[in-house]
Parts: C-alpha cells; structure tokens; sequence
C-alpha cells in the first residue's frame, strides 16, 4: 500500500442486500489513488450524489498528498502471537531472558466476552511497545491445565508481565478494556523503570 491514502468507492449501496431502503450514500475502503478521488468527486459532482461541499473536502485532502510527519514505518497493531503448549511457552520465556526483552502475556479464552474485547487494545499496545516487549496470547483451553496453575492464572483475562524467567507483574482484566490497558502500560512502564 502506498503513503498517501487509497479509497475506492462501492456505490450505491442498492447492490449489497440489506433489509434498508436504498440510500445514496459512498462507502470507502483502502485501495485506489488519491487521483482516484479526485476522479471519483468529480464524477459524484454530475451525478449530483453527494453534497458539493462535502466533495470539496475529500477532493482538496485528495490533492495535499500524504500527511506530512506522519510515521509509517511503524505498525499501528501487531497480532499477539499465540501460545500452543508448554514447551513453546518455555522456548518463549528462555528466548526473552537471553535477549533481555520483557514478555507480556494475555491468558485468555475463546468464550470469554471480555477477553474478546481486550484482545484488538492489547494488539494496539503491542505496536506502542514493539519491538523491545514482545506480547502473546494463550488459550487456557488449548494448553494444559499444568501450564495455567505454573503461571498462577485464576481468572480471565489475566495479562502477566514476564522478565528473567519469572512474573513480574499481573493485571487481572474484569473491568473496562481501556483501564485494563492502561494498568498493563503502567506495568510496562514499571517493570523499565525498575
């Protein structure tokens, strides 16, 4: 995908089967050019879909390019990796301490609502923290139950701090995603301080 911004409209909205009445608006998603767009407002202008002020916006932030300073080099969420056994969890832990790096672990379940709910924040604060935390994920239910009582996990969703082989910090998740979050960047935040 390139710098600058790609959108590709998918009107009208008639196609796609909804119990809704056909409506005039555009979708977006990310592909095209931003030439494309302004050929696109262009276009929506004759057709007299959309209200020209509205085109004049998306045509003039079509024309500026990329957004100057922004950092693309780093990714916005990074997928927790997952965690099938004991001995990855330990190859995981030993790897760690050798290289000094801190690991943060969500122990989770895939019929736990809030787990579920966590796991897309963690990945955002994954890539806050790349590359010199590393985060996974571990499905209680497909790892044995030895694994989940070494680590001492009681409740879900349970994210463990992990430095030098042993657990340093652990923030049980029972509450709101985003002050679960903001405990585990305190944790983080801790554990680099110490």
């Amino acid at each position: 995908m390139s710098d600058a911004a790609r959108l590709v409209a998918i009107s009208p909205l008639q196609s796609l089967k909804s119990p809704y009445p056909p409506s005039n608006r555009v979708v977006f998603s990310s592909c095209g050019s931003s030439r494309f767009v302004s050929d696109l407002c262009d276009s929506l202008k004759r057709q007299g879909n959309v209200d020209g002020g509205r085109v004049k916006a998306i045509t003039n932030s079509s024309q500026q390019g990329s957004i100057q300073g922004l950092d693309t080099s780093s990714p916005v969420s990074i997928e927790l990796k997952p965690i099938l056994n004991e001995t990855q969890f330990d190859r995981m832990i030993a790897e760690a301490e050798q290289l000094d790096e801190s690991v943060v672990i969500l122990w989770m379940a895939k019929w736990c609502r809030k787990c579920i709910y966590l796991k897309p924040k963690l990945e955002k604060l994954a890539a806050d923290y790349h590359p010199r935390v590393k985060f996974y994920c571990i499905d209680v239910n497909n790892v044995p139950y030895k694994l989940v009582v070494r680590a001492g996990v009681t409740k879900m969703p349970t994210i463990q701090l992990w430095k030098d082989s042993k657990k340093h910090g652990e923030v049980i998740g029972g509450h709101k995603a985003y002050l679960v979050v903001s405990e585990v960047r305190d944790m983080i935040e801790g554990e680099d301080e110490s």
